[in-house]
């Protein structure tokens, strides 16, 4: 069980290692390439998409924070926690945001290269896994999914934060 458990964090540093390394650069130039796509998007939602390095890196650790201690809390439970379970579908089911993104936009988006590789596969390997081990499976948990579905908005919101504390410059501004 330790192997599915634990692979939803490996499966995820590997996803989201690729989406540190192409986000800051790509987010750049999302904003040109979504109004291109998108004209109807407003201004304000696309002066969020560019970020810097260090906002992605704070983004993804602060989300690898949930997602490890979800796997933590599989690995307690031998894959049965409602928490661990909730997380891998949320993992998985993901995937298609990747894919929508990279079809709307018709090019490259950060992630878009592991999710068929590694998101997907470990995705549909883990609950054949769970099921064909005898591991309950919990239905959905609509409060569980909310939280859950919140934790990657609001560590960018965290990761955003960083700006208020700095002006023009890039220096501290502002102490939180």
């Amino acid at each position: 069980m330790r192997g599915i458990t634990w692979g939803l964090l490996a499966a995820w540093i590997v996803h989201d290692l690729e989406e540190l390394l192409t986000m800051p650069s790509w987010s750049q130039e999302a904003p040109e390439q979504v109004r291109a796509v998108l004209p109807q998007v407003p201004d304000g939602v696309l002066n969020q998409l560019p970020m810097s390095r260090a906002e992605a890196a704070t983004a993804i650790g602060l989300t690898g924070l949930a997602i490890a201690a979800a796997s933590a809390s599989g690995a307690r439970t031998g894959g049965a926690s409602k928490f661990f379970q909730a997380s891998l579908a949320g993992f998985g089911l993901h995937a298609g945001t990747h894919l929508a993104q990279s079809a709307v936009l018709r090019r490259y988006t950060p992630g878009l290269v592991t999710t068929p590789l590694v998101v997907i596969p470990y995705s549909v390997w883990a609950w054949r896994r769970l099921k064909r081990s005898g591991v309950p499976i919990h239905p959905s948990d609509a409060r569980l999914n909310v939280l859950l579905a919140a934790v990657v908005p609001a560590a960018h919101a965290v990761a955003r934060l960083r700006r208020l504390r700095r002006g023009a410059s890039g220096r501290p501004t502002m102490e939180l």
